[in-house]
């Protein structure tokens, strides 16, 4: 339970150690890879954090060419926050940052897909997601 009103942060900078702990707690596979996740984070086009007082309890982040298309690839929250509107604040703001852009893209799986079909996202018609990927947590 938040100690205080959550709060919202655009620094891509953060503490590796938390973002490590939050990825972790949510079983990311990147969490293993701390320097290069890091790295991810302060590369991304945008990255937007939620705080409850000096603990990172959220994280989502965006790539974009800055015009046309962006793509959402993180979205955590920690588990015990889980439910209380700080994933959908996070990508509501994300959303609001890059309205107008012709293509927003991410990849939803198991439960998640029903979270960002309430933002409005759908199945891209009879596109299939495909990628190769190092990890094994999806």
């Amino acid at each position: 339970m938040p100690t205080a009103p959550i709060r919202y942060s655009q620094n891509k900078y953060l503490p590796i150690d938390q973002v490590q702990a939050l990825y972790a707690a949510n079983d990311w596979s990147s969490a293993k890879i701390p320097d290069t996740l890091s790295n991810a984070l302060e590369g991304s086009h945008s990255v937007l954090s939620a705080w409850d007082g000096p603990k990172l309890v959220g994280l989502g982040n965006a790539i974009s060419d800055g015009h046309l298309v962006v793509y959402y690839p993180h979205l955590l929250v920690m588990p015990e926050y889980q439910g209380q509107g700080i994933g959908r604040q996070i990508m509501n703001r994300l959303l609001s940052r890059y309205a107008g852009f012709h293509m927003h893209m991410l990849t939803a799986d198991g439960k998640a897909t029903a979270f960002y079909q309430k933002l409005g996202f759908q199945r891209a018609g009879n596109t299939e997601p495909m990628w190769i990927y190092d990890g094994n947590d999806h």
